[in-house]
């Protein structure tokens, strides 16, 4: 883990809520698929968990930039984020979490909901990258349908390579438009029947406490998985 700072190349909305900011670093940073990092506002008190906050890289290790992805409020973090430019510089602290994606699990699956999609981007562009046979099936909760972030390369990934990835839009607060989009809430219902191999697959919940833990207690409570193949990360602060 170390400090280096990255300059803002480019800004990209994900939905009306949802920003990516681009960054060239300074050093390259080497992390796993599947990491997150600090974005350190204030130097001076590093301990300020206002200003200083974790957020997980929505971009491949490959890249030649990093890629931080964020709902953004009112909060006096997100107005920073808000007010970058192009060329302005930030500091990092990277990079941090276990859990990650590995070249060996060769049936995944993700239960996730909202902003937890950020470290599945990660993960998904990592193994379509390096060429990986690795079959990825990506349960994914909003409230609406337009609340979906990064649905464009979504769809682009599973239209290339259908063999390897299949997503399913789950919106609970109206009836979609877009009819590959189901009605309703991740349950065990939708795994079993969408995730029918889910005893054999690595599976990840990525998000706010309470998404991961619902969706741990479908794994384990519900459908009995092996604990050992079940994948957290918990994302404070938002």
């Amino acid at each position: 883990m170390k400090e280096t700072r990255g300059t803002l190349i480019e800004k990209i909305e994900r939905t009306g809520t949802i920003e990516s900011f681009r960054f060239k670093p300074e050093e390259k940073i080497d992390f796993l698929p599947g990491q997150f990092l600090q974005v350190i506002f204030d130097e001076k008190d590093r301990n300020n968990r206002l200003l200083n906050k974790h957020l997980s890289f929505s971009c491949a290790p490959q890249n030649d930039y990093i890629e931080v992805t964020k709902r953004l409020s009112q909060s006096e973090f997100s107005q920073r984020l808000r007010q970058l430019r192009e060329g302005d510089a930030v500091l990092f602290k990277a990079p941090m979490g276990n859990c990650v994606f590995k070249d060996e699990y060769h049936n995944i699956g993700f239960l996730i909901g909202g902003i937890g999609i950020t470290p599945v981007v990660s993960i998904v562009e990592y193994i379509l990258k390096k060429q990986l046979n690795t079959n990825i099936c990506l349960l994914y909760s909003n409230r609406v349908e337009h609340d979906i972030a990064f649905k464009s390369e979504l769809d682009y990934w599973q239209r290339t390579h259908p063999h390897l990835l299949h997503v399913l839009y789950v919106v609970s607060d109206c009836e979609p438009v877009d009819k590959r989009c189901m009605i309703g809430t991740i349950n065990k219902d939708i795994v079993a029947s969408h995730m029918s191999d889910w005893q054999e697959r690595m599976i990840f919940a990525f998000g706010p406490p309470a998404m991961v833990s619902a969706m741990k207690n479908i794994c384990l409570e519900e459908l009995s998985c092996n604990k050992e193949l079940i994948k957290t990360e918990i994302f404070m602060g938002y």
